[in-house]
């Protein structure tokens, strides 16, 4: 029988957490500080609907807009944790959008969705270029929904979310009801299947790599693989990555170095 609330439980499988946390917190003030960006610019109504924008620093204009997406479980963490994740893009020819969202339990996991594929439109709108998205967590969950999103439907290009990478991503919510992690979520079975990306639709044609810690847990990597093996089945051209030897926590820090494979895997994904 598998123990759900240990697979999913990430701060007690690395107990180290809070100082990996500070650590992001610190590098990401910096890179604030020293990169060419603009911040604190909202794509909504709500108190944490905004976003902060880095523009390149390096490489030839991408045709892509990028979008990171942080994790925390839908429930903690926030944009400005994560600035220098737009660092290996920006070397690039990338401008990247770092956004917040709104967070459980003041909202539920389908509003968090809806949220993005609004953020997505409205990146749409303003910048007239497709999306790159790449999150990771939670985020990795978001990304994979925005691929499956229905365009069309919205009256929207069809390839208006093309590509994304998923960090240690969430395709398959029903496990995480009967763990702590959603004490916060109060999802019930009916909502976990609804937002869970195995179930919204096969995207048809677009890309996904969907990279996992080495050393994450049993259930992170079969969520990996699953999304993996059952989006290529439906034409949708999906790779999986794992980075030896990272963890749940350490597996984004590559894409702050201009160089790392991932940040090489996100360029060439944005083509």
């Amino acid at each position: 029988m598998i123990d759900y609330e240990a697979e999913y439980n990430n701060r007690v499988m690395v107990p180290e957490h809070p100082e990996i946390i500070a650590g992001w917190e610190r590098d990401a003030a910096a890179y604030r500080e020293s990169a060419s960006c603009d911040l604190d610019r909202a794509y909504g109504l709500g108190p944490r609907l905004f976003y902060d924008l880095f523009h390149p620093t390096g490489g030839t204009e991408a045709n892509s807009i990028a979008l990171f997406l942080h994790g925390g479980y839908w429930q903690s963490l926030d944009r400005k944790h994560f600035s220098h994740m737009a660092r290996g893009l920006n070397a690039h020819g990338y401008t990247v959008c770092v956004a917040s969202y709104d967070l459980c339990p003041e909202v539920r996991v389908g509003d968090i969705v809806s949220e993005i594929r609004s953020l997505a439109e409205y990146l749409w709108e303003t910048y007239r270029k497709p999306i790159l998205s790449y999150g990771h967590s939670a985020g990795g969950h978001l990304t994979a929904a925005l691929l499956a999103t229905d365009w069309r439907a919205r009256r929207l290009p069809p390839a208006l979310a093309r590509a994304g990478l998923a960090i240690s991503g969430l395709f398959d919510l029903v496990p995480l009801l009967g763990t702590s992690v959603n004490k916060a979520l109060g999802m019930d079975q009916k909502e976990a299947v609804t937002n869970s990306p195995i179930t919204m639709g096969i995207p048809y044609g677009t890309k996904l790599i969907a990279t996992v810690g080495g050393a994450e847990s049993k259930e992170y990597k079969r969520q990996s693989r699953v999304i993996v093996d059952f989006w290529n089945r439906g034409g949708t051209e999906a790779t999986l990555h794992e980075e030896a030897g990272a963890n749940h926590f350490t597996v984004i820090a590559s894409l702050a170095d201009t160089d790392s494979s991932l940040v090489h895997d996100l360029t060439q994904l944005g083509k």
